[in-house]
């Protein structure tokens, strides 16, 4: 069965409002109740901003291929996915991140990068502070990203191409 214009419209839509759902959920403890947020916890934000900027430019766009840029999202996803279960996978000690918490600026040059002091560590990667149902944030956003990609998947599969 084909997705229509308009069902093909609202899946675009729907993914915008999720994406941004998400974004906007993370940002709220991050600065509306103080939860720090680890490198991890920020580099998993990237695939949502991604599927936002793309789901906006999909609807915005007339003509747009939108079963091409739902594959898109859902290879987005599915990074995303990855990311998150190699968070929880830290947050479990199942292995180890390395200097994950290290934050500070990035350098815009090698001799900025040379003459740079070490940054300091900031929140371990492994450090869990919001937990639901003994569930860590990381391992909400990996369920919710697995669902994600494999919905987008089945989207971009029934849409009519063009």
């Amino acid at each position: 069965m084909a997705v229509s214009f308009v069902t093909t419209r609202c899946y675009f839509l729907a993914i915008f409002v999720t994406s941004a759902g998400a974004l906007a959920f993370a940002l709220i403890l991050q600065y509306g109740f103080g939860y720090e947020p680890c490198l991890l916890c920020r580099y998993q934000r990237i695939p949502y901003w991604t599927v936002v900027v793309l789901s906006a430019a999909a609807l915005a766009v007339p003509g747009v291929d939108g079963r091409g840029v739902a594959w898109l999202v859902a290879g987005v996803f599915t990074c995303g996915s990855l990311l998150a279960f190699y968070h929880v996978g830290v947050e479990q000690h199942w292995w180890q991140a390395g200097a994950c918490a290290s934050q500070g600026n990035f350098p815009m040059s090698f001799e900025a990068f040379r003459d740079q002091p070490v940054a300091p560590i900031g929140k371990s990667c492994d450090a869990i502070d919001w937990a639901l149902f003994g569930l860590s944030m990381a391992s909400y956003n990996a369920a919710l990203s697995v669902m994600l990609t494999l919905g987008t998947a089945y989207a971009a599969r029934s849409m009519i191409r063009g």
